[in-house]
Parts: structure tokens; C-alpha cells; sequence
């Protein structure tokens, strides 16, 4: 069975204290043994019209769609979703089996 990404790419609200909303998916993703990786970035070299406002991607992987799925209706989950939510601007989800063409070193 193939791994499954969930790729989110973001722009929070202004007001937002962006480090305080990474520390909570930080938590989350400790305390959700599901969670395969989780790694996050904010751009800085993207032009602006080619960025289209958004400033942040995040990307959890999993062992499978099942793990994935069990990460969606996680309690952990649902309850930081709120928070996670209340922050956003503007935001895409991508969940997508993943297809490695150059793995990563192990």
C-alpha cells in the first residue's frame, strides 16, 4: 500500500501569531502515532504573483489512506481543527497517494 500525503498550502490572517499555530501542529502531530511525518515551510523566494498570497505549506504523510483517514477523525484532530481554521485567510488541500520517483534517504 502506498503512502498518503496531505499537502496544505496556506495564507494565515494577519493577526495571526503564526509560530504559536505551528507549535499546536507540532503537538498534534507528536501525539497522533498515525502521523508519518510532518514537515512545513514559509516561502521567501516565490514572486508575489506567482505565490498568489499564500505564505506557508505543510505536509503530513502517512503510512496509507486508512492512516490518514484515522488522522481525520482523530479527537486531537478535530479539536485543533477549530483553531487551525479560525486562522486562515486563504488555504488549498491536497490529499493524494504518493508517488516516489527519488525517495528520500534513509
Amino acid at each position: 500500500m502506498a503512502e498518503f500525503a496531505h499537502l496544505v498550502v496556506v495564507k494565515f490572517k494577519e493577526e495571526v501569531v503564526v509560530e504559536d499555530i505551528i507549535k499546536g501542529l507540532e503537538k498534534l502531530v507528536s501525539e497522533v502515532d498515525t502521523v508519518k511525518s510532518f514537515v512545513w515551510g514559509n516561502d521567501i523566494e516565490s514572486m508575489e504573483m506567482l505565490r498568489q498570497g499564500f505564505t506557508h505549506a505543510l505536509m503530513m504523510t502517512f503510512g496509507s489512506k486508512d492512516d490518514f483517514n484515522a488522522f481525520q477523525t482523530h479527537p486531537n484532530h478535530v479539536e485543533f481543527t477549530a483553531t487551525f481554521s479560525a486562522a486562515i485567510d486563504k488555504i488549498v488541500l491536497l490529499d493524494f497517494p504518493v508517488v516516489s520517483v527519488k525517495p528520500l534517504p534513509t
